[in-house]
């Protein structure tokens, strides 16, 4: 008994001591501070208060500014009013935007777009260019132009800007910095503004487009496609980015990555890019077969609406001949799309204006009228097959021309159904008698052994 009494004594204290451990530790802890607060505010709700405060407070120094300088008021106005819908398009871009959907999926090797060109062949188009053909407009041509006919006394140095308010003025020539030295990243807002002045061209025009890198040229056609019209962004690719894209091929003899993405942003309004850029490049008479052949693999890559297809071959088929006219209407041709007779009857007249042409016409001219003959040689009058084979009296190819002979003499005219002979042809019976066999009549098969 003694010793079991020690024993209950002995433990007792280990009892007592880590009670008395657990106990002080509960109370040498300090209670947290934020556990004595009210509960926080959520995330959501915390960062649009911070929007309203900032907006608050941004229209007190606004009203401020405007009290000081009641000139600059005007502009402050009008950026206040479009700042908040500048700020949802951002957003709309930055989520999921129409034209970045119409991007198309590129090879890691197509940094650089290359072709290898025949040298014999670039001589052969080099006879089709129109001789002393005037230099082509850019943007900055037509906005100085428009200055000195106001002012007879700028010089013919001076690239002058055109009459604004100082302040837009000294915003977006920061912005002309910021653009010719873009690589990645978000773009300026004031750039975005463009978009909804009045003035647009002049603006652009301080932004000094032929400075900017070929990043900045590609944003700024994602960002004009999707918000201008279609008037308007015709004259941006016609005086912006053709002349970028054709200085760059002449320079580097291939297209930058970039430029080439941004020729493909520009078919998101394929209106605008006939006008703008297609028909443009044509009938400058100067349009070199790199040139050609670059542009034309964007429309041979990209899906092209069949009525704008048929627009710019009807074009294409009337202007002057220069000697790349038949690489684009031989890509056009090859989307094999249903055309109408209107636009097929210009194809026609377009290769006979070449029955009495004195010069050996390229390749590429027989090539597009081998492509037009296999793909509506069904569709043609039996007139422009007898006009054809005249023509190729004249206009012969050792290789290309026996093949469009072969496809006019081979085919059904315009108008005609295709005879099918099992219907047509009463001579032709149908045997619906069974075939009588003998089953005794079996044919002797030789076996291995013999």
């Amino acid at each position: 008994m003694a010793k079991k009494r020690d024993r209950i004594i002995n433990t007792q204290p280990f009892i007592t001591d880590d009670a008395s451990v657990a106990s002080s530790r509960k109370r040498s802890k300090v209670p947290k501070t934020h556990q004595q607060q009210e509960k926080l505010i959520e995330a959501g709700i915390s960062s649009k208060i911070m929007k309203v405060a900032l907006a608050q407070q941004k229209e007190i120094v606004d009203e401020e500014n405007a009290e000081r300088n009641p000139s600059g008021a005007v502009f402050a106005a009008a950026a206040a009013k479009t700042a908040e819908e500048e700020q949802r398009i951002l957003e709309e871009d930055e989520k999921d935007d129409d034209i970045d959907a119409f991007d198309g999926n590129f090879e890691e090797d197509d940094s650089y777009h290359q072709e290898e060109i025949n040298e014999d062949d670039e001589k052969l188009f080099e006879s089709f260019f129109v001789k002393d053909a005037p230099r082509q407009r850019t943007l900055a041509d037509i906005i100085i132009k428009k200055i000195k006919d106001n002012d007879a006394d700028v010089a013919e140095e001076e690239r002058p800007d055109p009459e604004l308010d100082p302040k837009v003025t000294k915003l977006y020539k920061g912005v002309a910095k910021i653009m010719s030295e873009y690589t990645i990243g978000k773009m300026p807002k004031a750039f975005v503004l463009i978009t909804k002045m009045e003035r647009w061209e002049d603006v652009l025009y301080l932004t000094e487009p032929e400075k900017w890198s070929p990043n900045a040229m590609y944003q700024a056609t994602r960002i004009f496609a999707h918000h201008l019209k279609n008037s308007q962004i015709q004259r941006f690719y016609s005086y912006v980015l053709l002349p970028r894209v054709r200085e760059d091929i002449r320079k580097n003899k291939r297209l930058h990555f970039a430029l080439y993405q941004a020729l493909k942003k520009s078919l998101y309004k394929p209106s605008a890019f006939n006008k703008g850029i297609l028909f443009p490049l044509c009938k400058s008479g100067t349009c070199s077969l790199r040139e050609a052949v670059i542009i034309g693999s964007i429309l041979e890559k990209c899906s092209i609406p069949m009525l704008h297809s048929c627009v710019a071959l009807l074009n294409l088929a009337e202007m002057e001949y220069c000697g790349t006219t038949s690489y684009f209407i031989k890509t056009l041709l090859e989307k094999k799309y249903c055309m109408p007779y209107r636009v097929l009857d210009a194809l026609v007249a377009h290769f006979m204006r070449f029955v009495d042409e004195i010069r050996v016409m390229p390749v590429i001219w027989h090539q597009s009228l081998l492509t037009f003959v296999q793909r509506y040689k069904y569709e043609l009058l039996k007139e422009d097959k007898e006009h054809f084979q005249t023509l190729l009296k004249r206009q012969r190819h050792h290789l290309v021309t026996p093949e469009i002979l072969r496809e006019l003499q081979g085919s059904r005219n315009r108008g005609e159904k295709e005879d099918d002979p099992m219907l047509t042809n009463s001579s032709v019976t149908t045997i619906n008698n069974p075939i009588k066999e003998d089953r005794f009549d079996i044919p002797e098969v030789p076996m291995e052994e013999d």
